[in-house]
């Protein structure tokens, strides 16, 4: 009995491990992406690009499938910011119509998220998955996120 649970305990380690999880089935963007944006202490976000398939090389394709899909996250990312509450029931969208600077500073912090995970798709696009840690976030622009 003891030897199942410390099995399955090594199990559960190995898979907390193991990374972001995949986003593509077979070279294919499934029907239903499941996200959790606002997973424990961190923003996530996916970002889905496409280049012109008329370009020469399949690196030019996909750097631009890359480059397309990292603009996407990083907007889906700032969205989903915007709309966080902060101490004192203001959201930071609210925040930032008072201070200007803020704004810089919340941009600067989402252009900074760490890229989790580059997958290329088999038709040349490819699908991004961005990180920004909520203490980042807080430390960079000061404010006091829930």
């Amino acid at each position: 009995m003891k030897a199942c649970a410390l099995f399955a305990v090594i199990i559960l380690l190995l898979s907390a491990c193991s990374g972001p999880r995949a986003r593509l089935v077979g070279g294919r963007i499934p029907d239903v992406l499941d996200e959790r944006p606002e997973a424990s202490a961190y923003f996530e976000a996916v970002g889905i690009g496409a280049s012109d398939p008329a370009l020469p090389t399949e690196t030019q394709r996909r750097a631009l499938a890359r480059d397309a899909a990292i603009v996407q996250a990083q907007y889906e990312l700032l969205s989903m910011i915007k709309g966080v509450e902060l101490d004192g029931g203001y959201k930071i969208s609210r925040a930032i119509e008072v201070d200007s600077t803020l704004e810089t500073k919340v941009n600067a912090a989402v252009r900074g998220a760490e890229v989790l995970k580059s997958e290329f798709t088999s038709d040349g696009g490819c699908v991004v998955t961005l990180r920004l840690p909520k203490r980042r976030l807080g430390a960079e622009t000061g404010l006091a996120l829930r």
